[in-house]
């Protein structure tokens, strides 16, 4: 089929034809088919040249004529050429080893973007564990290098020496100590930009250590200092340095932000969700970073499924709305006399559905909150029924032989069932079925069952929505938030601010305000101004 040509019914000599040149018509289709028989035959026979000896009868290289020679197709002419080229002719396409497709490219972006993450996130730990062993290094590097390159010239030690000996070991344990604590943990998030403060502190080290060992050089190495005692509190001197700067961190990065100085209000744009924290004096983006904690442990998890009842309202409204362009052409009122009167019945009736429609959404919110009152309570009777049924069971199974006792596990798959279609119908009705599988039923069913918990323990996880952590990292994207702001997110937050963080599908809008400054007076009261008398008449009136 991919060698035959395909040739028109109709020939130039038709408007003359008549029998006899329908016959020989007929004769010369026969001869081109034979003719195109014989060329598929020949076509289907090929000769493989070497790459570099061409043919003599038609020089080609690698399928290719040479430049300057003849090809064949150029002697045929014009005439030669099949009218319907577009449509037989077959091109020959491949693929290159070095192509990638559009997922590959994604894919490698992503990995690009997991490592510059992966990197980014464990940088700072690096850094601080490089000054923290240089910190340390440094003060038994001076004690050992005297001792190592002119051992024979110096003093001995005394007791005095010794007693410094003991102190700068203890200093240095305690530093060690302190700089794991304070800067080798690990860190909770990745922020845009670098910590002022702990910058400015890593520099603060490094001039302090490169200092020392400027003066360590000039007065001591080049000089070949023989008193090693005062060599030994020259090394103490360090550490003790060493320690008031690490103080100060702990000034700078823990203690500073603990008094509240702002009250933030924090809001969520899709469904309004509003609380309301206090904080110190912190930068935008450690500001940010404390308003995301707080919003995993308070705020309720996003739930898009409950938006999609008021966009259903508001759709349905609109429908109900038509609009006319009565300044179109054709369309005027002597031509189409009844178009003004249906016009305004329209909008009549639109602005009477439009007075209506708080009517709908009062029934309507009615209406959802008997279906959820009835799907709870069904929900309630079906898992107390089953938890009463454990309860009889485990009752029976202290009178059973120990090969016939259920394993708690195995209790909570066979009492599962009986409440499962409750649970799912409650779940349907109040939009959270996506935030529930069935394997964290389960699993939240035999814990329960383990800590001989009640009915009403087992459903506060189903019956209101818990905060967003509850749920598994797969519902709330912890690592997809970006910061807005106008102001240097490096800056400290002040009266006013105001920042987002946006989410993929969702933001908090961040507005943060100053506590006010409370003036609180004293007003002393006497105690005798307490004392009253009662006096009390013997006679009453009857």
């Amino acid at each position: 089929m991919d060698t035959e040509s395909t040739h028109s019914g109709y020939s130039y000599h038709s408007s003359r034809s008549g029998r006899s040149n329908r016959h020989g018509d007929r004769s010369r289709e026969r001869h081109k088919a034979s003719s195109s028989k014989d060329s598929s035959r020949s076509e289907r026979s090929v000769v493989i040249n070497p790459p570099d000896t061409p043919s003599q009868d038609s020089p080609v290289h690698n399928g290719e004529p040479l430049p300057g020679e003849p090809t064949p197709s150029a002697d045929l002419g014009d005439e030669a050429q099949d009218d319907n080229w577009g449509e037989t002719t077959t091109a020959v396409t491949g693929t290159s080893e070095l192509s990638i497709s559009q997922e590959e490219v994604v894919g490698l972006g992503k990995g690009i973007q997991d490592r510059t993450q992966g990197f980014r996130r464990y940088l700072p730990l690096a850094v601080g564990l490089c000054v923290g062993l240089l910190v340390v290094a440094t003060p038994l590097v001076f004690l050992l290098l005297p001792a190592v390159m002119w051992a024979d010239r110096l003093q001995a030690c005394g007791a005095a020496c010794e007693g410094l000996f003991l102190s700068i070991s203890f200093k240095l344990l305690i530093l060690l100590v302190a700089i794991w604590a304070l800067f080798l943990r690990p860190g909770r998030a990745s922020l845009p930009r670098v910590c002022v403060y702990r910058a400015f502190l890593t520099t603060l080290t490094l001039l302090l250590t490169m200092s020392y060992w400027l003066f360590y050089g000039v007065r001591i190495l080049d000089a070949q200092d023989e008193d090693y005692h005062g060599i030994v509190q020259f090394a103490v001197s360090l550490v003790d340095s060493q320690l008031f700067v690490h103080y100060l961190a702990v000034v700078l990065l823990e203690l500073r932000h603990l008094q509240p100085c702002y009250s933030v209000c924090v809001m969520r744009s899709t469904d309004g969700e509003t609380r309301h924290y206090n904080i110190g004096q912190l930068s935008i983006q450690k500001a940010a970073l404390s308003i995301l904690e707080y919003y995993y442990r308070d705020f309720p998890l996003h739930n898009p499924a409950l938006l999609s009842a008021s966009k259903h309202r508001a759709a349905k409204h609109l429908a109900g709305l038509k609009v006319y362009n009565v300044d179109a052409p054709g369309s005027t009122a002597g031509a189409q006399p009844g178009n003004g009167n249906q016009s305004r019945a329209m909008v009549t009736a639109a602005s009477k559905r439009k007075d209506t429609a708080h009517s709908e959404l009062y029934y309507e919110e009615a209406d959802y909150e008997r279906r959820v009152r009835k799907r709870r309570a069904r929900l309630v009777v079906a898992v107390e029924e089953a938890f009463t049924h454990v309860r009889r069971m485990k009752k029976e199974d202290e009178r059973a032989t120990p090969s016939d006792i259920m394993d708690v596990r195995e209790a909570a798959l066979a009492i599962f069932p009986s409440m499962a279609r409750a649970l799912q119908k409650y779940l349907r009705t109040t939009r959270r079925q996506h935030c529930h599988s069935m394997e964290s039923i389960q699993k939240h069913l035999a814990f329960c069952l383990i800590n001989n918990m009640s009915p009403k323990a087992f459903l506060e996880a189903y019956l209101a929505p818990g905060p967003t952590l509850q749920y598994g990292p797969e519902r709330w994207m912890a690592d997809q938030w970006t910061l807005v702001s106008e102001a240097s997110v490096t800056g400290g937050i002040k009266e006013g601010t105001e920042f987002l963080l946006r989410c993929l599908d969702f933001s908090l809008a961040v507005t943060v305000k100053s506590i006010p400054y409370i003036r609180l007076t004293e007003e002393f009261i006497d105690p005798k101004s307490h004392k009253f008398l009662l006096l009390l008449q013997s006679e009453t009136s009857v």
